[in-house]
């Protein structure tokens, strides 16, 4: 049986809860759960004052409720699953080394930001800056994937080193902004200025797409390791048909302000 943490309580001001995740609920019981400090704006509190707790801990994490204004659930987790059965706030995953994250609403800003490993699904969309370095920093997400079903918001991937983001619908402007490596697939329509400093990685969709002019047209190909990756997403619940699997890609490489070996890949029009 797993941990339950019902929402019973509502507000406008924001809720700081990166206490919720299986590496700080292991082996405690529902009283403790519920004692564990949040910082509910500029006042401290108790996870009790906001939620429920039921159940018993055995890895997994069920949340219930509108959290939209719950920050930084599960963040710099390293093992067990969560399940958020319906939107969450901004930071979401964020910092996270392992385990598993499914959020079957929205998702807020920040989601997955500079996480290192693990997988975050997000079934709804997903906001801006996801898998992205946090201001001031210089690397964002540096491992494990993570997947948006619906439409993500800008600079998506911002500063990512390493690891997969999927995403199913659109993604927003700068998409791949300063990416340092690492994989960007977008179904849907990319947003502008996409890959803008890039050193190196793919940034790869399914739509035509503005290219910025510092890069350069290098070939139409059927690139062998695609289909690896778009099967692995066709069994994650995205919509990847035969035209994906086995259409040709126009490559550009870019950004030539920068290192020049990141590339954008665009599916042919048939």
């Amino acid at each position: 049986m797993s941990i339950t943490l019902t929402l019973q309580t509502t507000s406008t001001v924001p809720l700081e809860a990166e206490v919720i995740s299986p590496d700080r609920l292991a082996g405690l019981n529902q009283a403790e759960i519920a004692a564990l400090p949040v910082q509910h704006g500029n006042q401290k509190a108790a996870l009790g004052d906001f939620f429920r707790v039921t159940g018993a801990s055995n890895g997994e994490i069920r949340l219930e409720g509108d959290l939209s204004r719950v920050k930084l659930v599960g963040a710099g987790m390293s093992h067990g699953r969560m399940v958020i059965a319906g939107n969450v706030g901004m930071h979401v995953g964020a910092g996270m080394r392992g385990g598993e994250i499914v959020v079957e609403g929205d998702a807020g800003d920040w989601a997955g930001a500079e996480m290192s490993g693990g997988r975050l699904l997000v079934k709804g969309n997903a906001g801006h800056l996801i898998g992205s370095a946090y201001r001031g920093g210089t690397v964002g997400m540096q491992g494990g994937e993570i997947i948006v079903q619906g439409n993500a918001g800008n600079e998506v991937g911002a500063a990512m080193r390493r690891g997969l983001i999927a995403v199913g619908g659109n993604s927003g402007d700068f998409t791949g902004v300063n990416m340092l490596a690492g994989t960007i697939v977008v179904l849907g329509q990319l947003g502008w200025r996409s890959g803008a400093g890039m050193k190196r990685g793919s940034i790869i969709s399914m739509r035509p797409a503005e290219i910025l002019p510092t890069f350069t047209f290098a070939c139409t190909y059927q690139p062998t390791f695609l289909p690896i990756f778009l099967r692995r997403l066709r069994d994650q619940g995205l919509p990847i048909n035969e035209a994906h699997l086995k259409g040709y890609y126009r490559r550009w490489s870019g950004d030539s302000v920068e290192l020049n070996r990141g590339e954008i890949l665009l599916l042919q029009e048939a």
